[in-house]
């Protein structure tokens, strides 16, 4: 295969995942973008019928309480006078509502005279004798004059019934326009549309339109639906033409709510920074081919070039010196003519130079792809450490478990030891990974700022440059303070960067630090702190950007100078650490950033804070007996099969019961049933609604007196411990049992 070609796949093989995985985004944002718009018509639409039911739910209960009125007991034979006072009683019964009611007189019925000022109150001949109240459909009602079109109306049908018969049909009618300002009100988005459809399939509000549609047949696309389903997403041409999509919802009493969106809105639109991402994408990988084109056509002509170098220094002719532009080919080039000239000294002195020369032509090659393959190397390291760390803890469990089983056999010793080394060396291994990756634990370690503060000084004047002068003062007799070393270097190098910024011409920068009061730390838990300021005299900022100051992505430099990321960094830090940070700033005097850190305990200076912890895990262990589980029952909460089997196997050489659970809710279900367990050993980073920590927290307030150790690969998880003891995967046999026991013996 030519270079040529190995340029390309290797080009290919760094970009195509980035394009696949870009075209995977744009397909996950299109369905995301089509899914919510579902919900969103769904929503509108039976929005819109909850708004309709209640108004078709107020004319029933006015429709039930006229129906009731002694006024039409004698009904279908009612007297002028009783007529006037029923239609007095409608007039109140109506009270703001527009349209009017309608008496359905059964045939036969006496003629009945309505009051002369009955704008209210219809008379109706009607053969229809109705068992329970319904909804009628929109139709033309009685017109209020001689002649003329009635008024397009709906409304609701109820009978009334006394001594158990049928008298008569009493509805009260709602107008098109009254349901048209409810569903105005709605003020549905840009080109939208809304319909209210009666069971006949006709159209009584919609908007846009107004009532111009009133009355008008819905879409036969729209009727087959109402036929076929009472509530659905489907594709339809409103009357106006338009191509939507459309949701609608039939509630029981037979109408119908339509929600219609534009069918290109639906479909989704390319959200401008995805179509970004995929365009730079492409482009990325087209000038990478034509690149690696270039670069290697390059390449080879100097390779060809050395190649005839090689050939005439073979034949013995004189080897021109010719730039190729490759300072590495030129080199080699210089270095075949300095051979040939030295030809007839020795022999064994141009074959060493040429073998240098293809050894400098390989090393151009491996440098040129360096870059490259770290950065593919970076992306897959982070997803490897959780799982090695299982395999890790499943080889260390297995390999004590082999070591107890031969003990007899002293040839085993020296390569079971050698197993428990790898094991050591692989567990550094991938935190050496997880740092590599960006994924780095924290380690916090007790540092003492009398000495960390001033090594720190010279660093910091190389970044402040020779305009700002730096100053240092710790104050005697100043805790030691528990944080991670890189973070809190990292912090500082921020804070001084930043003040660096804001100091115009020269300045100075004053870094102390020294015991906080209880009156320095307000709202941070009781305990001992440290406060570190930064302060410089540049020109400070306004009350109101100073509120922002961590705020992330907030900044108030220009697009190129910074991301608003620096003081957020810093304020996490500090959280992290146990404390906090503070930031006051004063328009033209400057800007002080202040860290509250939690003060260590009484250890050594560069002593990690776990240190006394695992000393007085490591010393408890070796105080333990053999089995020193002996009745334990136990249960164990792992999802990894090959690891739990394994640690259960060797928790099962001390002595104790060991009962599995892959999850926390198989665990609680457990636990719910066979209460009898003594302590409880669980992952933190499980499958499932809940994780370890969630387990733990939930078992502290179920059975607070049952002990829980909780054993995990990931730094925030060892971290955020809430007052359980959290081991680190993988964890020694040893460390694993001494543990358990120390958390046993409260419980004891």
């Amino acid at each position: 295969m030519t270079i040529r070609s190995r340029l390309v796949l290797l080009v290919l093989a760094v970009l195509l995942p980035a394009v696949v995985i870009t075209s995977w985004l744009i397909a996950r944002t299109y369905d995301s973008e089509r899914i919510a718009n579902e919900n969103t018509l769904r929503e509108t639409t039976r929005a819109l019928a909850n708004l309709v039911d209640r108004e078709l739910a107020q004319r029933a209960s006015v429709a039930r309480a006229l129906s009731l009125l002694p006024e039409l007991d004698a009904a279908p034979e009612i007297t002028p006078a009783l007529l006037a006072r029923f239609e007095q009683q409608v007039r109140r019964a109506l009270g703001g509502m527009e349209g009017w009611v309608e008496l359905h007189l059964p045939p036969g019925s006496a003629a009945l005279a309505l009051p002369t000022d009955a704008a209210v109150l219809r008379l109706l001949p009607s053969e229809e004798r109705l068992a329970s109240a319904r909804v009628l459909p929109l139709t033309r009602g009685p017109a209020p004059a001689a002649s003329g079109e009635g008024e397009l109306r709906a409304g609701l049908l109820h009978p009334v019934v006394r001594d158990g018969n049928v008298r008569m049909n009493l509805a009260v009618t709602i107008l098109p326009a009254e349901l048209q300002r409810t569903l105005d009100e709605q003020r549905l988005p840009p080109h939208w549309t809304g319909a209210v459809v009666d069971s006949a399939g006709t159209v009584v509000a919609r908007q846009p339109g107004g009532q111009a549609f009133a009355g008008r047949a819905a879409t036969p696309d729209l009727q087959r639906r109402m036929a076929s389903s009472r509530e659905g997403l489907f594709d339809s041409v409103t009357l106006d033409g338009a191509a939507v999509v459309a949701y609608h919802s039939a509630p029981a009493d037979g109408w119908t709510f339509v929600s219609a969106m534009p069918l290109e809105h639906f479909a989704g639109r390319m959200p401008k920074a995805v179509g970004n991402v995929a365009l730079a994408s492409l482009l990325a990988l087209g000038v990478a081919v034509v690149g690696a084109l270039w670069v290697s056509r390059r390449i080879a002509s100097s390779v060809h070039a050395l190649e005839r170098a090689a050939a005439d220094l073979q034949a013995g002719r004189p080897v021109v010196r010719r730039s190729s532009g490759i300072v590495e080919c030129d080199d080699v080039a210089a270095t075949l003519a300095d051979a040939s000239e030295s030809l007839r000294h020795a022999r064994a002195d141009l074959e060493r130079q040429v073998a240098d020369a293809v050894e400098l032509t390989r090393a151009a090659e491996q440098r040129q792809s360096q870059g490259q393959r770290i950065e593919a190397l970076g992306r897959l390291t982070g997803g490897v450490a959780h799982d090695f760390n299982n395999l890790l803890g499943v080889i260390s469990n297995s390999t004590y478990l082999i070591e107890r089983q031969v003990a007899t056999q002293p040839a085993l010793a020296a390569p079971l030891a050698a197993v428990l080394r790898a094991v050591d060396l692989g567990s550094r291994l991938t935190q050496h990974l997880a740092r590599f990756a960006g994924r780095r634990p924290v380690h916090p370690q007790a540092l003492v700022l009398e000495r960390f503060l001033p090594e720190m000084q010279e660093l910091l004047a190389a970044a402040l440059g020779k305009r700002v002068r730096l100053s240092t003062q710790v104050a005697p007799g100043t805790w030691p303070v528990v944080v991670d070393a890189s973070e809190f270097e990292l912090a500082l190098m921020s804070l001084a960067l930043n003040a660096r910024d804001a100091i115009v011409g020269n300045g100075q920068l004053g870094l102390q630090a020294r015991n906080a009061t209880p009156e320095d730390a307000p709202g941070l838990a009781p305990g001992r702190y440290v406060l570190v300021t930064v302060d410089d005299d540049g020109e400070g900022v306004d009350d109101d950007v100073a509120q922002h100051a961590f705020e992330p992505f907030f900044t108030t430099k220009s697009m190129c100078k910074g991301v608003g990321l620096g003081l957020p960094q810093v304020h996490g830090f500090a959280v992290q650490a146990g404390g906090t940070a503070m930031f006051h700033s004063t328009r033209g005097l400057g800007t002080t950033v202040s860290l509250l850190l939690p003060a260590a305990p009484a250890l050594e200076p560069g002593t990690p804070a776990n240190a006394l912890a695992s000393a007085s895990a490591a010393e408890g262990s070796a105080a333990q007996p053999a089995v020193a589980l002996e009745g334990v029952r136990l249960l164990l909460v792992e999802d990894n099969r090959d690891l739990g089997d394994a640690t259960a196997a060797m928790l099962g050489t001390h002595g104790a019961a060991v009962v599995r659970a892959d999850n926390a809710s198989q665990a609680l279900h457990w636990l719910a049933s066979e209460p009898s367990v003594d302590v409880v050993l669980s992952d933190v980073v499980m499958p499932g609604e809940m994780d370890g920590l969630g387990l733990a927290l939930a078992l502290r307030v179920r059975q607070p007196r049952l002990p829980v150790v909780l054993i995990s690969g990931h730094s925030h998880a060892l971290a955020d411990s809430q007052g359980f003891t959290v081991l680190r995967k993988p964890c020694a046999p040893h460390e694993l049992v001494a543990a358990l026991v120390t958390a046993l013996r409260p419980a004891a």
